[in-house]
């Protein structure tokens, strides 16, 4: 079972909003407060309680999925196993693994997968237009 599938599918759904609990353990982690990363995610464990599941599907054969109770809708199912996902990343990897972007007009969350933690900026894209505008400040103030 890859659980990074499933932290990153935290970072979608607290960028695509509607999500204010899991955007709380990304704040948290970028605060440095680790006691409150795990108490936030300790606490959507234990409204949600995570069930595994043996499945085969898709010509896979038999492999392991996350559910709830069973009794949930989709968006309800995704959010369990969001849960999960971001509960490994920090006991596996640490809370240094979730980020907000540095970028002053973004702030997305994004999972660091660098191998020396440096990551800053949710895409190129974001990482891009903070490096001109860097650029173009250093540029003025020397003129």
């Amino acid at each position: 079972m890859d659980l990074t599938s499933y932290a990153e599918l935290a970072v979608r759904l607290v960028n695509e909003g509607g999500h204010p609990e899991l955007a709380a353990v990304f704040d948290a982690a970028e605060r440095g407060s680790e006691q409150e990363v795990v108490e936030l995610l300790n606490a959507l464990l234990r409204i949600r309680p995570i069930f595994p599941e043996i499945s085969g599907h898709d010509g896979l054969g038999w492999h392991l999925h996350l559910s709830d109770d069973g009794g949930s809708d989709g968006a309800a199912e995704a959010h369990v196993k969001a849960v999960m996902g971001l509960a490994v990343m920090v006991t596996e990897f640490g809370i240094g693994r979730l980020g907000r972007c540095q970028d002053r007009g973004c702030r997305k969350a994004f999972l660091d997968t660098s191998s020396n933690r440096s990551r800053r900026y949710c895409s190129e894209r974001c990482s891009s237009r903070a490096n001109v505008a860097a650029y173009r400040a250093r540029r003025r103030q020397g003129a």
